[in-house]
């Protein structure tokens, strides 16, 4: 049997907690990250993508014709928030907070290190663990795999999770399929032709032009997409005009456009550049549109989700394994990861009215039940042992 230790987990978490650092700046973070695994004998290369770390602990009892190699990933950034809590270990660093737990996925990863390399005289196959920068900016994940992660040995199944306090502590939340959407980012420019607001008839209105190129762009969801399949587009900024009496020469637009496949993205962005290109034309305006791609849509693979289910399972109880029904259309650079091999992704409840842990993700008041940790270290060891078929009753 091993034991897990919820009063060094939360200490680890405390640790990083006080000192967040921005993602491509987790430098600090970095090298107290490599302190663990060096006190623990864990091997590990650091400065992967700049500032991650990939460790891995090679099994001593690996089974050649069933050997498998199995990936653990925990992003390390924070984010650009003024934490407004009042606990001991409030961050340090001003505009700085781990707000969205990526403290705690760091402490659950490092937990589950130090419990794996206490087994690799027994283990069956080799564990990578893979400490990611970046995930709120630019994607970490994709640079961490351009770097040769995933490779070397090659991983077959990866695991990640994300505390959520929409969850009681103790319970776990888990998709099959569509998990997140992929996100791209809209910029739109409207030109039309500047004059005096008292003679419209003079130049060319481009607020108009906009306001119709939103309200059109409306309908290509409701109207053009299925009901049954889920696309958010939001145009969350518009700018124009410097006076109320002029009409101005251009206004600038910004959105967000998020889908769960590859197909219906696809097709939203032609459907998107006639829409503004069209509309533009048809009222003697001119508009372009760009497009910034960020993350794909992360899909959980079935194997995977059965395997993750059944360590939960086992480890808090059948009745509190939710398995949900609807994707989230927020984002995770977690995708990359589940493009390249066997992934689930699942949601830590951390919730505890009783301690105030109650408000959400990206919130200067964010807090997490510590309970959590020892939650995450149970599942990811048991996982573990499930697939690679180890027993240490």
């Amino acid at each position: 049997m091993y034991i897990i230790d919820g009063n060094e987990l939360s200490v680890i978490r405390r640790e990083f907690h006080k000192y967040p650092e921005l993602g491509g700046c987790e430098y600090k973070t970095m090298d107290k990250i490599c302190s663990y695994l060096d006190l623990w004998g864990v091997e590990y290369k650091k400065g992967v993508a700049e500032t991650g770390v990939v460790a891995i602990i090679r099994g001593k009892n690996k089974l050649k014709d069933d050997y498998k190699c199995i990936g653990i990933r925990a992003d390390i950034d924070a984010l650009p928030i003024n934490e407004e809590t009042d606990v001991c270990f409030k961050s340090v660093n001003d505009g700085v907070m781990h707000a969205c737990g990526h403290d705690a996925h760091t402490a659950v990863a490092l937990g589950t290190a130090k419990i794996i390399k206490s087994m690799e005289s027994k283990l069956k196959g080799d564990v990578k663990f893979f400490f990611q920068p970046a995930e709120e900016t630019t994607g970490g994940a994709e640079r961490m795999i351009d770097a040769g992660c995933l490779k070397n040995p090659d991983v077959e199944y990866v695991f990640g999770l994300h505390v959520d306090p929409g969850l009681e502590t103790g319970k776990v939340g888990i998709k099959y399929g569509k998990m997140m959407a992929s996100s791209d980012e809209i910029f739109i420019n409207v030109r039309g032709k500047s004059t005096h607001g008292a003679h419209p008839e003079k130049g060319t209105d481009p607020v108009v032009i906009a306001s119709n190129i939103v309200v059109a762009l409306q309908t290509l969801v409701s109207r053009s997409t299925s009901p049954l399949n889920s696309v958010v587009l939001t145009i969350g900024s518009i700018h124009g005009g410097t006076a109320p009496n002029i009409i101005s020469d251009s206004v600038e637009m910004k959105g967000i456009l998020r889908t769960l496949d590859e197909e219906t993205r696809g097709d939203m962005k032609k459907r998107i550049a006639a829409v503004v290109e069209n509309i533009s034309k048809a009222m003697d305006g001119e508009g372009t549109l760009a497009i910034r791609e960020s993350y794909g849509a992360l899909i959980n693979n079935d194997d995977a989700v059965d395997k993750l289910k059944k360590a939960a399972e086992k480890v808090l109880g059948a009745e509190n394994v939710e398995i949900l029904e609807c994707p989230n259309m927020g984002t995770e650079d977690f995708s990359y990861f589940s493009r390249n091999s066997k992934a689930c992704f699942f949601n830590l409840g951390c919730r505890n009215e009783r301690i105030g842990a109650i408000y959400p993700i990206h919130s200067s008041e964010f807090l997490l039940d510590e309970g959590c940790l020892r939650m995450g270290v149970k599942i990811y060891v048991e996982n573990i042992l499930g697939i690679l078929n180890m027993s240490l009753n």
